[in-house]
C-alpha cells in the first residue's frame, strides 16, 4: 500500500508522530442521491473553512483499507458519511466515535473496516489519528441513481452542516 503524500498530512509514512492538522472526510457516491450527503457537506464546509491553517478537507467514495491513505499523520479525523437505519428522520445526525462502530447497526458501506483499518494503522507503526470521529446523518434514498439529494435532506442540510461545523471547529 502507497501512502499518497497529496491525499495525507504532511507527516513522512512510516513515523508514529501525528501532525496537529485536523481532517474532516466527506465519504458517499456522487451518483446515488441521499448516498452523497457526506460529500454536500464537505463541499459546504470547504467553502467556509478551506482556507483554516489546521483543517484538511477531502472526500471520497472509497471505502474500507483504502481509507487508510487518507487518515495518516493527521492528529484528528472526522468523517461525515450516509447511513439509513430506519429508526430516525432523514437528517438526525449521529455523532460517535470510532470505538462506537460496532455498536451501529445500519446500512452503510463506508464504515466496513474504519475500525480494523486504525487497527492495521497502529499494527504498521503508521501516525494514526489520536481521535477519530464519524458523523452518520440518517437517509431516506441511498440507492436510487441521481445527483440530487431527496428533498427531506436537503431541507435537513443546514443544520446538519453547522453540527458538523461545529464538531471539526471543537477539535481546534
Amino acid at each position: 500500500m502507497t501512502l499518497a503524500s497529496s491525499e495525507t498530512a504532511s507527516c513522512p509514512a512510516g513515523t508514529a508522530s501525528p501532525s496537529p492538522r485536523i481532517l474532516l472526510l466527506g465519504l458517499g457516491n456522487d451518483i446515488l442521491t441521499d448516498d452523497a450527503v457526506g460529500l454536500h457537506v464537505v463541499h459546504e464546509l470547504q467553502r467556509e473553512l478551506g482556507d483554516h491553517p489546521a483543517i484538511d478537507i477531502r472526500e471520497t467514495t472509497e471505502m474500507g483499507l483504502a481509507l487508510l491513505d487518507y487518515i495518516v499523520g493527521y492528529r484528528a479525523v472526522v468523517i461525515v458519511d450516509s447511513i439509513q437505519t430506519g429508526k430516525a428522520a432523514p437528517g438526525v445526525l449521529y455523532e460517535l466515535d470510532a470505538a462506537a462502530l460496532t455498536q451501529l447497526t445500519g446500512r452503510t458501506p463506508h464504515f466496513l473496516g474504519v475500525s480494523e483499518t486504525l487497527a492495521l494503522g497502529r499494527q504498521l507503526g503508521l501516525a494514526m489519528p489520536e481521535q477519530v470521529s464519524i458523523l452518520a446523518i440518517e437517509v431516506a434514498d441511498p440507492f436510487t441513481l441521481g445527483t440530487t439529494l431527496t428533498p427531506a435532506l436537503q431541507t435537513a442540510l443546514p443544520g446538519v452542516v453547522a453540527r458538523v461545523r461545529a464538531a471539526v471547529q471543537s477539535l481546534l
